[in-house]
């Protein structure tokens, strides 16, 4: 059999073949000419084997992908490399449908022949990607509202905290400066919370630094000193970052109404985040009070505040943010998500 022949007798394989495939194939020569497309392929476009041929198929591609299509098939011609890319294709009926193109290079004794290629219809999915984006764009506006209105409410109660300390009798102005201060840092949590950049998905190191930053500038700036540490990627859900939050804004609270005004506070945050298992976080808090005669008194509410925030989010809470006995919260892992 002759070389013509048996290049023949491929081809002709090759069509019977791809004709009886449940899927839209496709075939190019050297030049990304189309020289064969499937049956599969005829019936979804409703045009003849003749019509697609060479070109003449990019007729049903839609106007907006049609630059980007060419641009990466050229791009992977020249390179003789595969290639994949998603366009819409004019059904028989006139709908625009997308498709996932799958393309490999033919090469035989190092003779590059063309591309062979495989198309699926991923309409479907495509569309409940345009609502998950839609549905996260409506969230994100809902949840700005949300921390504007938790912001201006926590204004006020700051204010109106102030305004009753002033007239309270001195030995209980120190309590309302403490609650005034804790009403700061919880907004300070919100903003943090709000500013993350995945709020479904919070990065627990950058957001407990950058929160570590804010409350270190709230009161007695200069002298709060926060570092965070720690190995492996921790990826937490809202309420637990808020639930962190809160238990740290509260340590460092609990150390500056422990110390002099003079004294810097210093707080150590180590995170472990190894693989398909609990996230811990340990805290410790380095309290040494110089002490001063005349300071007021401040309850200490701050052991019962963050087992509160713990239950809240499911944290197991354990110790006392001391040297001796640091405070363990070992967090619950993430809850599944439904598929939509």
């Amino acid at each position: 059999m002759s070389d013509d022949a048996g290049a023949a007798a491929l081809s002709d394989s090759f069509r019977r073949f791809a004709d009886v495939v449940p899927l839209m194939l496709w075939r190019s020569d050297q030049y990304g000419q189309a020289v064969h497309h499937n049956e599969c392929w005829l019936e979804f476009t409703g045009r003849t084997l003749e019509d697609e041929l060479g070109r003449g198929w990019r007729e049903g591609l839609h106007p907006e992908d049609f630059e980007r299509h060419a641009r990466i098939v050229e791009t992977a011609l020249a390179a003789r490399e595969p290639f994949t890319v998603e366009f819409r294709l004019r059904r028989h009926d006139g709908v625009y449908r997308w498709l996932l193109d799958t393309a490999r290079p033919l090469v035989e004794e190092g003779r590059f022949l063309g591309y062979l290629g495989s198309c699926f219809d991923i309409t479907d999915r495509k569309h409940a990607e345009e609502h998950i984006e839609h549905a996260l764009a409506e969230k994100e506006a809902l949840l700005a509202e949300v921390y504007h209105r938790v912001r201006n409410n926590l204004q006020v109660m700051v204010s109106l905290i102030g305004l009753y300390g002033r007239a309270a009798p001195d030995a209980c102005r120190g309590s309302f400066e403490a609650l005034g201060q804790r009403v700061r840092a919880i907004a300070l949590v919100q903003q943090h919370l709000h500013e993350a950049p995945h709020i479904a998905s919070i990065d627990l190191r950058d957001y407990l630094r950058r929160l570590a930053s804010g409350l270190g500038q709230l009161r007695r700036a200069g002298r709060i000193g926060v570092q965070v540490n720690g190995g492996g990627n921790g990826l937490v859900e809202p309420r637990t970052a808020n639930a962190l939050g809160m238990i740290v804004a509260e340590i460092v609270a609990e150390c500056l109404d422990a110390t002099a005004e003079t004294v810097a506070c210093s707080i150590a945050i180590g995170i472990e985040a190894p693989p398909d298992a609990p996230i811990t976080v340990t805290v410790i808090s380095n309290v040494s009070d110089v002490g001063e005669p005349n300071r007021p008194t401040v309850p200490k509410l701050g052991p019962r505040l963050i087992a509160a925030y713990a239950a809240q989010a499911e944290i197991l809470a354990s110790g006392e943010a001391t040297p001796a006995n640091p405070l363990t919260l070992e967090l619950p892992l993430p809850r599944a998500t439904e598929a939509p």
